[in-house]
């Protein structure tokens, strides 16, 4: 069997360093040569929250050949189309593409390959790519876990396979109800990866102050409010439910959605947006895959998201240079 993790940036790393340490041939693939050669030279190195080096198998894109029984998809969604047109030739016949990219990328990546070749994994954990071949996992060692699920009501034949290899990390979910598995990952994404793009801080720099708080608080409920709109049970994560947490109808349940927010993301205090890291890099985000994703649902369903939309708008302002991220940002809201 052939596996390998196409986009194999700091998560991907991280999570092809654990599945080799078990003694799984997995190839890491991934378009930064500097990374590659790092990888090939040193093993991957692991620092953080957990630390260990692991000699792995890594390739460039151009160096791939043949077909694959399980290809994992860690790259940004802005160029998917053709990167999983790319993919459908090095995908066996019975293959499967499992997307661990954010926001609600299935749909998308099944009209190219059929939806019984699509599976969709969201993580809980995260990680920052310090340098090449160094990847920092922000994430304590006991929020490592995975989502797993499928669109197709019949499951691909390596969906046990591809479980099997996730559990080498961390602890495995399935999901029934997959598209509110990807709700509660977006509603996560939208407020405090947003806010840590806005603002230029981790997530837990922005739960802590009241008003960047204030803001993340009220991204939660437009994420909530939009999916009972539409009729969609947010799933629990990590076995709590966000929605009993975080939503209020009245100002005593509000008080106690702003007081818990810093604690239900204490764990992940430390990570890092992957929209800000690629801001610092001088590239394009996401946000129209994430906050924009909110955005445009609730258009669809006719529930306003202005909070939302004001993060696209400043995000966008930052890409193109009008703005930086920065805790003066809030006055824009």
């Amino acid at each position: 069997m052939r596996i390998a993790i196409y986009g194999a940036g700091s998560l991907g790393t991280i999570l092809g360093a654990f599945i080799s340490k078990a003694g799984v041939n997995i190839e890491l693939i991934n378009r930064n040569k500097a990374h590659i050669e790092a990888l090939k030279a040193k093993g991957a190195q692991i620092v953080g929250t957990m630390q260990f080096t692991q000699p792995v198998t890594a390739y460039t894109p151009d160096e791939m050949s043949g077909q694959y029984d399980i290809l994992f998809l860690m790259t940004k969604q802005q160029h998917n189309a053709e990167v999983v047109e790319m993919l459908k030739g090095h995908l066996a016949e019975d293959g499967v593409l499992v997307t661990f990219q954010n926001g609600l990328p299935e749909m998308q990546i099944a009209d190219i390959l059929g939806e019984e070749r699509v599976l969709g994994c969201t993580v809980a954990w995260g990680a920052t790519l310090q340098s090449p071949g160094v990847c920092e996992l922000t994430s304590e060692p006991d929020a490592l876990s995975f989502s797993l699920g499928a669109i197709s009501a019949k499951r691909n034949k390596h969906f046990e396979k591809v479980k099997e290899l996730l559990e080498l990390m961390g602890k495995v979910d399935l999901e029934e109800n997959f598209i509110g598995t990807r709700w509660s990952k977006l509603l996560i994404n939208a407020s405090f990866s947003g806010m840590s793009a806005v603002l230029g801080c981790t997530f837990g720099e922005a739960a802590k102050p009241s008003a960047s708080r204030r803001i993340v608080q009220a991204l939660i409920k437009e994420c909530i409010d939009v999916c009972q709109t539409g009729g969609i049970r947010i799933e629990p994560v990590q076995g709590k439910d966000i929605v009993k947490l975080l939503n209020y109808t009245n100002s005593a349940k509000k008080a106690f959605s702003y007081f818990i927010i810093p604690i239900a993301i204490r764990k992940h205090a430390k990570l890092k947006a992957s929209m800000l890291q690629d801001i610092e890099k001088g590239k394009l985000t996401e946000v129209d895959a994430i906050n924009g994703a909110v955005s445009d649902y609730g258009r669809k369903v006719g529930c306003p998201t202005p909070m939302n939309d004001r993060v696209v708008e400043i995000i966008h302002n930052i890409e193109q240079g009008k703005l930086k991220p920065g805790f003066e940002n809030l006055k824009l809201f």
